[in-house]
C-alpha cells in the first residue's frame, strides 16, 4: 500500500512513513514537497508522469543556480563533461543502489528496505566478521551523513536568501524599469550580510514550528510555483547576446576544479530518494525509464544553465546566478521569487533532521515538559544553521563543502561499496568489483581533496570591504 511519505530533494533521503514511524533521511540541493496521498492513489499507486514530476522536483534547488561558478571553476571545456561525467556515475549509483534494496527486500522478504536499512542488512551477511557484529554502524554512518547533509543544505539557504535580499534592499534606489545592461557599479551596502540573516532567523523558527506535513505541502507547492517561475525568467536572459567565449579558458586550475567537484555534487542529491519514489509507483518495474529519463532532463538541466550562464557573466560570474542578473523589477522578481521558494523549502528540509533527532531527544523528558523540549531542540537547530551560516559567508564555499564531505559520501561512496557487501557472498564477478571500487576511490579522492580545498579556502582572510561589495548590472 502506497504510504503518505516526505520526499526529499536536497539531496539523498529516505521516506518519512507516518503509518509505521520510519524516518526520512533526507539530500538535496532544493525542494522537499509532501505529498497526502489520495485513497485513490494509494489504490493505484504513482503513474509514470507523477514519478517523473516528483523526481524532476526532487532535483532542482539551490545547487542548480551556482553551476555558472562551477563551470568557471572547472573550464568553459572541461566543466561541461566532468557534470556529464558525475552526473552519469549518480545515476549508475542510484541504480546500485535500487538493485541492492530490491535485492535485500526479497531475500529479508521485507515490502521496503531504506537507505540505511540496506547498509546494515547488507553488512549483516557479508563474509567479514568484524563487519556483521558492527552491522548496525551502517545504517547510523548513513543518517549521520544525511543529517550533516540536510544541516548545511539550511545554511546554505541563510546564505542564498540573505545574499539575495541584500542586494533587493541596498540596490532598490539604483533600480531601473529597462533590463538591458549598461554597465557594473560597485556599491557597498550599508548593512553587513549577517543583519539580514538574523533578519531572516525569526521567521524560520516560527516556520519549522509548523509540523504537520499536510501544511507544509502546501509551502511546497508555493516553492514549486516560484522555482518554475524564477528558471524560466533565468534562461530567458542568459540565452540573450552571449558575449564570444573563446575569451574564456577551457581549463580551469586543478585547484578550482576540486571546488567544482564538491559544487556538481551537491546538485546531485536525489540517491536516496530514488527508494521511496520506485515502492510508490503503481507498477515499480517502470522506475528504470523514469530515472534514466528524468536524470537526463536533470543533466541537460544543469550542463545548459551552468554553461550559458559562464559564457553570459565569464569572469564576473558569482556564487549564485540570481546575483548577476540586471538590477531592473523584472528580474529582481526573479531574486524575490526564488528566495520565497527557498524560504518555505527550509522548512521542509529542516523536517528530515528535525524528525531523526527530536525523538531522542523529548524521551529524555517527562510527558510535562515534551512540547517545550520540541520547541527547543527545533529553535536550537535553526540558530544552529544561522550560527553556520555567519561564521562562513561564503556560499559558493559552504556549497562545495557539503557537496565534498557528505553529498560525495552518499553519493558516489557508499552505493558501490554496498553492492559489493551485498552481492559478494553471491558469487559476484571481478569486473564488478574493480568497477565499484574504483568509483568509491574516485568518490573518497573527491571528498578528500575537495573538502582540503574547501577548507583551506574558507580559512584564508576574508576582505569584508570587498566581500560585501555588490555588482550591479543596471
Amino acid at each position: 500500500m502506497l504510504k503518505i511519505s516526505l520526499l526529499a530533494r536536497d539531496n539523498n533521503s529516505e521516506p518519512k512513513s507516518l503509518d509505521d514511524g520510519s524516518k526520512s533521511l533526507s539530500e538535496s540541493s532544493s525542494s522537499i514537497t509532501s505529498e497526502s496521498v489520495r485513497p485513490e492513489e494509494e489504490a493505484n499507486g504513482l503513474s509514470i508522469m507523477q514519478t517523473l514530476i516528483h523526481l524532476l522536483k526532487c532535483n532542482i534547488g539551490t545547487g542548480l543556480l551556482g553551476l555558472p561558478l562551477a563551470m568557471k571553476n572547472a573550464g568553459l571545456l572541461v566543466g561541461p563533461f566532468s557534470l556529464l561525467a558525475i552526473g552519469i556515475l549518480t545515476v549508475h549509483c542510484m541504480v546500485i543502489l535500487l538493485n541492492c534494496a530490491h535485492h535485500l527486500s526479497q531475500r529479508l522478504q521485507k515490502t521496503f528496505v531504506n537507505y540505511g536499512e540496506a547498509m546494515m542488512y547488507s553488512l549483516e551477511t557479508c563474509p567479514n566478521t568484524w563487519l556483521r557484529t558492527h552491522s548496525v554502524w551502517g545504517r547510523y554512518t548513513v543518517s549521520f551523513l544525511l543529517i550533516i547533509t540536510q544541516l548545511g543544505f539550511c545554511s546554505v539557504y541563510f546564505m542564498f536568501m540573505a545574499d539575495n535580499l541584500q542586494q533587493m534592499v541596498e540596490e532598490a534606489y539604483v533600480t531601473s524599469n529597462t533590463c538591458q545592461p549598461r554597465k557594473i557599479l560597485v556599491l557597498t551596502p550599508t548593512l553587513d550580510i549577517r543583519f539580514y540573516m538574523l533578519t531572516v532567523l525569526p521567521f524560520l523558527i516560527l516556520l519549522v514550528f509548523i509540523q504537520n506535513l499536510r501544511v507544509l505541502s502546501v509551502f511546497s507547492t508555493l516553492a514549486n510555483i516560484t522555482t518554475l517561475g524564477s528558471m524560466a525568467l533565468i534562461f530567458e536572459y542568459i540565452v540573450q547576446e552571449i558575449p564570444d567565449p573563446r575569451n574564456l579558458p577551457l581549463m580551469a586550475s586543478w585547484k578550482t576544479f576540486l571546488l567544482f567537484f564538491g559544487t556538481a555534487i551537491f546538485t546531485f542529491e536525489g540517491v536516496g530518494m530514488v527508494l521511496s519514489l520506485k515502492n510508490q509507483m503503481k507498477h515499480p518495474q517502470q522506475f528504470s525509464f523514469v530515472l534514466y529519463l528524468g536524470m537526463s532532463l536533470v543533466i541537460v538541466l544543469y550542463i545548459c544553465l551552468g554553461t550559458l550562464g559562464y559564457m553570459k557573466f565569464g569572469s564576473n560570474t558569482q556564487a549564485s546566478i540570481t546575483l548577476n542578473l540586471p538590477n531592473c523589477w523584472l528580474y529582481q522578481s526573479v531574486k524575490l521569487m526564488y528566495s520565497i521558494g527557498i524560504f518555505f523549502t527550509y522548512a521542509l528540509q529542516f523536517h528530515v533532521p528535525a524528525e531523526i533527532i527530536i525523538p531522542t531527544i523529548i524521551s529524555q523528558v517527562s510527558e510535562s515538559w515534551v512540547l517545550f523540549a520540541d520547541l527547543s531542540v527545533r529553535t536550537a537547530l535553526v540558530c544552529l544553521t544561522c550560527v553556520s551560516a555567519i561564521l562562513i559567508p561564503r556560499l559558493d564555499l559552504v556549497i562545495s563543502l557539503v557537496g565534498s564531505v557528505s553529498s560525495s559520501a552518499l553519493a558516489l561512496i557508499i552505493p558501490p561499496l554496498l553492492e559489493i557487501t551485498t552481492f559478494y557472498p553471491e558469487d559476484m564477478s571481478c569486473v564488478t568489483i574493480a568497477k565499484d571500487i574504483m568509483i568509491s576511490i574516485l568518490g573518497l579522492l573527491g571528498c578528500v581533496f575537495g573538502t582540503y580545498q574547501a577548507l583551506y579556502e574558507l580559512i584564508q582572510p576574508i576582505n569584508y570591504s570587498i566581500a560585501n561589495t555588490t555588482a550591479v548590472y543596471a
